[in-house]
């Protein structure tokens, strides 16, 4: 489907994703898909472009993983 409108950027309010400039097929950096989740779709810039905090963040979301399954693990006989 081909529209004929052109809209200027801070009219769209849908997801950056949909949008046909987004990234066209390249990979996108940590803080870009972290910036997408915050954001729900709707700003991959939010963190900024260096990647130090999408490090932290996906730092901190496999240390909660790793530190619940230790939990579970060693104290689920207690009960």
């Amino acid at each position: 489907m081909k529209t004929d409108f052109d809209f200027s950027r801070q009219d769209l309010i849908g997801p950056v994703v949909f949008r046909s400039d987004f990234n066209n097929f390249e990979t996108i950096n940590i803080n870009q898909a972290w910036s997408l989740f915050f954001t729900a779709g709707q700003d991959d810039q939010a963190l900024g472009q260096e990647t130090e905090l999408g490090k932290f963040f996906t730092n901190f979301l496999i240390a909660v993983g790793v530190t619940g399954t230790l939990w579970a693990t060693f104290f689920s006989n207690l009960g």
